[in-house]
């Protein structure tokens, strides 16, 4: 064996996989009684809300203009194309812990770490802004009496931070985190009924819009924009006057501004990872999972593009109200009284919103603190509620400090990083696990001493091959273009370092296309040279990556197009990341900042996976998924195994 030093030692330890083979991947101790209408539900109420009610208003006026269905277009496309690689992981291992299960048990502890965090930061973003959103609707009933009073006696004058502190917000995400504390039995029910109200009302405001609704409205001239913005700007002549509404017509920002729109309006499409989470629940999870997320963002796509194509077209863009954009337009077009329908049917899709929002939040903390990755007292579960009490307090406690100090433009675009980076390295775990030479946490049925045996000799085979590797200098040209026709470790490595390659070269397209579009279009030779460069080895690497050998195992449902859907939706995801604002990149490095140092200082020591065997602390290579094991830790697989299955069972329940 390879000596182990503590070089070495360490990056095991950040490479080590959850070994999930001990668990019946068939068999539940859980009730599985969703169907697949039950995951549609799921995955339509928990997505429609502030994506309608809040912020197409606010993006049509400062992002996208009319082309904010166009932008709603791209998004949706990112995360269709997430949502399909979301799908073939929920058909392969439907249990609980979604992106960031999928990412421990083929990539390594590190990624699923970084998986778990950001997932952890897009739940408590989503709830702030939604409680923050439902607040605002409310307040919009009453006449903005309680933004008033607020931004009176409590204004805050601090970039970055919201207006003024939003109590309203904090008190709505207590209350709803104490509720669902003492059991959440009737959710379900509850999120059939408020989605149909929803569904009802965005219907009545999409034939209210185009009844109502003016084309001229998306071809407002560039003429006209000057001499508002000269009047506005108090100008005393209109000459070398510059519209601050863009240059008018169906894109007034331009295509860039479209692009800009689009990675905000990917926030609405956040919500159908939850339908990933059920796994366990699902009479048939290999079909409904699937099924339940494409038809979700299917519906969820034509609601956003109906509610934002009649909101522009009842309402100027411009003129749109940035908190509550259709109760204003209602009234813009003389339709005062439809602004208490819109408000009431709102505040049940938000609620419903919210509620999507603050329920996977302590699963996947308690899923990371049950590993060892975070605190172990997060994993604690109620014993009469059969709920992780201290994960959904302390997750609720967050999420309403948030709500309490941050603007709905910051959170939304922190949000929107955090979950674009999920959803892109989940596209790079589909990648590297088709063209794996075994799938071996894939067993219909747990036999100990089968399991014990297999894993033993899998690891083996899997150390020996790569020391074999390192030595012997196996890559060549003949073997990357000529592999050979049954996937090997020796394959499997080299798609690793070729879908290592296709992220950075995806980072330096979407860098170059974002803040060198000027010399590009400009014709600058070194520019237009390192386009054609970085395309080329873009394109390169994915034909390489095309003829690896995949592997021949199937399930239910596997992505189409591979290499190229999960590619794409990397080159998408990556894209829409770069397009954000560096205050939001300088937020978000404070936030992974914090977990890298959580990790290092407690995660990474007390791993489960690091603990399974005799509680070595000392060798990480005899815990990592590239070393043998110890005998006495396949003896206490099944213990750990029944164990986990005991957890799954007390957190599942409390979701019937």
């Amino acid at each position: 064996m390879l000596p182990c030093g503590p070089a070495l030692s360490f990056v095991r330890c950040l490479v080590r996989k959850k070994n999930v083979s001990g668990e019946s991947l068939e068999d539940s101790k859980l009730c599985r009684c969703l169907s697949t209408v039950d995951l549609i539900a799921l995955g339509v109420g928990s997505t429609l809300g502030a994506g309608v009610y809040v912020l197409a208003g606010e993006v049509a006026k400062s992002d996208s203009g009319p082309s904010i269905v166009v932008s709603f277009l791209i998004a949706a496309l990112a995360s269709v194309m997430a949502g399909l690689c979301y799908a073939e992981f929920g058909a392969r291992v439907p249990k609980t812990g979604s992106a960031y299960l999928y990412t421990y048990v083929t990539v390594g502890e590190l990624w699923a770490f970084i998986t778990g965090w950001n997932l952890i930061l897009s739940y408590v973003i989503g709830t702030s802004s939604v409680a923050r959103a439902w607040s605002g609707t409310f307040d919009e009933l009453l006449g903005k009496q309680i933004g008033h009073f607020f931004r009176t006696y409590f204004k805050m004058n601090y970039s970055g931070l919201a207006e003024y502190p939003d109590f309203f917000a904090v008190f709505l995400i207590l209350l709803l985190s104490g509720l669902l504390s003492f059991g959440v039995k009737e959710s379900a029910w509850v999120n059939k009924i408020f989605t149909a109200i929803n569904i009802l009302v965005l219907l009545f405001v999409m034939i209210s819009g185009f009844v109502k609704g003016d084309v001229d409205n998306w071809k407002i001239s560039e003429e006209y924009l000057i001499n508002l913005t000269a009047v506005t700007e108090n100008c005393s002549s209109y000459e070398n006057v510059t519209s601050i509404y863009g240059s008018g017509g169906f894109m007034p920002y331009g295509f860039t501004g479209t692009l800009a729109g689009a990675a905000t309006c990917f926030y609405a499409f956040v919500g159908f990872d939850c339908i990933a989470t059920t796994g366990e629940e699902v009479k048939n999870p290999q079909k409904a999972i699937p099924i339940g997320i494409v038809v979700s963002l299917l519906v969820c796509f034509t609601a956003y593009f109906g509610v934002s194509a009649a909101l522009t077209l009842m309402m100027p863009y411009y003129l749109l109200d940035e908190k509550s954009p259709l109760p204003v337009a209602f009234e813009y077009v003389g339709w005062g009284p439809a602004k208490y329908v819109v408000a009431v049917g709102s505040l049940c899709a938000l609620s419903t919103s919210l509620l999507g929002s603050i329920f996977p939040m302590p699963r996947v903390i308690y899923a990371m603190a049950k590993d060892g990755l975070l605190f172990k007292c997060l994993a604690q579960i109620n014993s009469k509620t059969k709920t992780p009490l201290v994960a959904t307090l302390s997750s609720g406690a967050v999420a309403a400090v948030m709500a309490f100090l941050f603007d709905l433009k910051a959170l939304v675009d922190m949000m929107s990083i955090g979950t674009l980076l999920a959803y892109s390295l989940v596209a790079i775990c589909v990648l590297i696990l088709r063209y794996q030479p075994s799938l071996s946490y894939e067993q219909p049925k747990y036999s100990p001493e089968k399991a014990a045996l297999a894993a033993s000799e899998r690891e083996s085979a899997v150390s020996e091959s790569q020391i074999n590797m390192i030595q012997e200098n196996h890559f060549s040209l003949q073997a990357l273009i000529n592999p050979s026709s049954l996937p090997t470790e020796q394959t499997a490595t080299t798609v690793n370092f070729l879908v290592g390659l296709l992220a950075f070269l995806v980072c330096g397209l979407s860098v170059l296309a974002t803040y060198g579009i000027d010399f590009i279009a400009n014709l600058e030779p070194w520019s237009i040279g390192l386009l054609a460069a970085l395309l080329a080895s873009f394109i390169v690497t994915i034909l390489l990556i095309q003829r690896q050998p995949q592997n021949q195992q199937k399930v239910a449902f596997m992505v189409p197009l591979l290499p190229f859907l999960p590619s794409f939706s990397i080159l998408v995801n990556i894209y829409l990341m770069v397009q954000l604002s560096g205050d939001t990149w300088i937020r978000f490095s404070f936030w992974m900042a914090l977990g890298f140092l959580i990790y290092f200082a407690y995660g990474i020591r007390h791993s489960l996976e690091g603990h399974r065997g005799d509680g070595d602390d000392d060798s990480c290579s005899e815990n990592s998924g590239l070393q043998e094991k110890n005998p006495m830790e396949e003896v206490d697989e099944p213990e750990n195994a029944n164990e986990s299955d005991q957890f799954l069972a007390h957190e599942r329940t409390s979701e019937c």
